[in-house]
């Protein structure tokens, strides 16, 4: 494709002088023969400039002062033009012109909407939505901005209606390639840059939407859980190490409760009470989605309650470290105890739903105690259990060819 030709000089309006004396300086942007004009909103003695030059004469501090103030707008001229015929292919030179004006308004770029959006989602904290949620959007913004600066000529923002489909794969690209994201990292940062799109459209703008031809693909995860012959492994080995038995113990409060490691945190004396039944239970609501929970205190997280009973600052009942080392020191059980899985402290509340579904509990009630808003997410675990029930069919028809059955004609 053959490249443009793009110029921008400056020059005076020498016949037209102001009240003070001075000339205003203009400039002029010239692409393929295509001639705009502006005003740089600077002024001058007609004396002190040189036509020729296109610049002031002289080497005083002012004339100095004037020329670094030429050149950046020579500069950011030359860098939208560049941005321009990266993303298009071609540049109009009233485009230009408008960016260096700002008449294309703020409300107009990825960002000015970017942090509109972020505003509101940060007002809903603790009501609606969850701090780690906002955070994750704003960390959304942050690889946009980065991702602009490194591969559109050192920019950091960019009119909404400029990205495209193409726009976005790279983007998706950068986010595998540059922060080594896994594929559904990267497409939930996908999905955070496409909700402030459906902001976009929500405030009545009329726009091609990018992401109507970009496709959204999530790579199906198995979810680990523990079955219970590994939960009996864990509950009787004996640890040298004092920190290693705690956190067995709270993993497995957390495999008889489906607590959450946020929820664990949380909890406190007063989230036991007793219920109805005059059992002990925990009432409480999640942390996540302020979701009201409830879930029955069995046998073994009560005698672990007990075990670090008064130990805790802050009612706090049981000695729950960071999530980070938590899931260390859980790789480190899991080769002690020779479980060949990757557990991590998340696994505990898989392992919880699976319980109860393979002990006959419905699926309503386990939702409940999860603290779900939604039935659909709990259905994720009962296909765990149907796995499980093929995994079992298979193993059961091996062995049964295995005696080699012979059906007898009659």
């Amino acid at each position: 494709m053959k490249r443009s030709t793009f110029r921008i000089l400056f020059y005076v309006k020498g016949n037209n002088p102001k009240k003070n004396g001075k000339v205003a300086i203009m400039g002029r942007i010239t692409i393929d023969g295509e001639i705009v004009q502006f005003s740089t909103k600077l002024e001058t003695n007609s004396e002190q400039w040189d036509n020729k030059g296109g610049r002031a004469k002289g080497s005083s501090a002012a004339a100095a002062n004037l020329n670094r103030l030429l050149e950046s707008i020579r500069a950011k001229a030359t860098t939208q033009y560049n941005h321009l015929m990266e993303l298009d292919g071609y540049v109009l030179p009233d485009k230009i012109k408008n960016a260096l004006l700002g008449i294309e308004e703020k409300g107009k770029t990825i960002m000015f909407y970017f942090d509109k959006f972020n505003a509101q989602y940060k007002s809903e904290v603790g009501t609606m939505v969850t701090r780690t949620t906002y955070l994750r959007y704003e960390l959304a913004k942050s690889r946009l901005v980065e991702f602009l600066k490194q591969e559109h000529h050192g920019i950091d923002d960019i009119p909404f209606k400029e990205i495209n489909t193409v726009f976005l794969q790279d983007f998706y690209l950068f986010l595998r390639n540059t922060h080594r994201s896994g594929n559904n990292n990267a497409m939930k940062t996908m999905q955070h840059v496409r909700a402030v799109f459906n902001y976009i459209k929500n405030t009545g703008e009329n726009f091609a939407d990018p992401f109507a031809n970009f496709k959204m693909s999530f790579e199906k995860k198995e979810r680990d859980y523990l079955e219970q012959e590994e939960l009996s492994v864990l509950q009787n080995k004996q640890f040298g190490s004092e920190r290693l038995e705690r956190v067995r113990d709270i993993f497995l409060f957390s495999c008889y409760t489906g607590l959450s490691f946020c929820d664990m945190c949380d909890l406190s004396k007063e989230n036991i009470k007793q219920g109805i039944d005059k059992n002990l239970w925990i009432m409480t609501k999640r942390h996540k989605t302020d979701i009201p929970f409830k879930v029955r205190l069995l046998d073994i997280p009560i005698a672990i309650m007990e075990k670090y009973e008064g130990t805790q600052e802050g009612g706090k009942l049981l000695p729950v470290i960071s999530n980070q080392k938590m899931n260390s020191y859980l790789h480190e059980i899991a080769d002690i105890c020779c479980i060949d899985k990757k557990i991590t402290f998340h696994v505990a509340r898989h392992t919880f739903a699976t319980l109860c579904l393979t002990m006959g509990m419905p699926i309503e009630s386990i939702s409940k105690m999860l603290g779900h808003t939604k039935i659909k997410t709990t259905q994720i675990y009962a296909h765990l259990i149907d796995k499980k029930l093929s995994d079992d069919m298979n193993l059961f028809a091996e062995k049964l060819n295995e005696t080699k059955i012979q059906l007898v004609a009659s």
